[in-house]
């Protein structure tokens, strides 16, 4: 458990799990303690144990790729909560709630925005902090570059398009983006590059 982000009102615990490096963050209210679980990607009984831990009261996925939700059955058969767009619900082994674009997820005194993001996958989301330059990114959004497309429900046009219309155009330069694997980076640091990652096509 390694704590990543702090502000005033939130806190951030990142963990890297499973054989690809999976990022799993939970996202913490300071003022109440409860707090949200984003990716049930691996290594169940270290997430279960950071989610007593921690306060954690749910879970909400950024998609249904395998490497992303492979604790899931564990963490609802404790009784947590999971939340999935409807489009990749089907990609999971089990699930409770469906999320739609633009719903809120509250955590505490938080409030966390859901952003359809297509392209990685058809239901791939994104995660907006109010009130804090911070995104929970998924495979949508790298240092360098894109979530990759090269799988049968990849789209590489798609994914530009989320990119730039759903984040570039609505989320400030200064954004931390926290991606669902490897390192941080930010809006301002990505954005100019949309052009050349349409031109090399991936």
């Amino acid at each position: 458990m390694a704590l990543h982000y702090r502000d005033s009102a939130a806190e951030i615990h990142r963990f890297v799990v499973g054989p690809y490096d999976n990022n799993v963050f939970v996202l913490r209210c300071r003022a109440t303690g409860d707090a949200l679980l984003v990716d049930a990607a691996n290594e169940h009984d270290l997430l279960l144990e950071s989610c007593a831990a921690l306060g954690v009261r749910s879970v909400v996925e950024t998609h249904g790729h395998a490497d992303h939700v492979q604790a899931v059955p564990a963490l609802r058969d404790a009784g947590y909560e999971v939340a999935v767009a409807a489009a990749d619900a089907a990609m999971l082994p089990s699930y409770d709630l469906l999320l739609d674009d633009d719903e809120v997820v509250e955590v505490g005194r938080l409030r966390v925005r859901a952003i359809a993001t297509p392209g990685h996958t058809p239901g791939s989301l994104c995660f907006a902090l109010e009130g804090a330059p911070v995104l929970f990114s998924g495979d949508t959004l790298f240092p360098g570059g894109a979530g990759s497309t090269a799988t049968e429900l990849g789209d590489f046009a798609t994914i530009l398009s989320s990119i730039e219309h759903r984040l570039y155009a609505v989320l400030p330069p200064e954004t931390l983006v926290l991606p669902g694997h490897g390192a941080d980076t930010t809006i301002a640091s990505e954005l100019p590059h949309l052009d050349e990652w349409a031109a090399r096509g991936w």
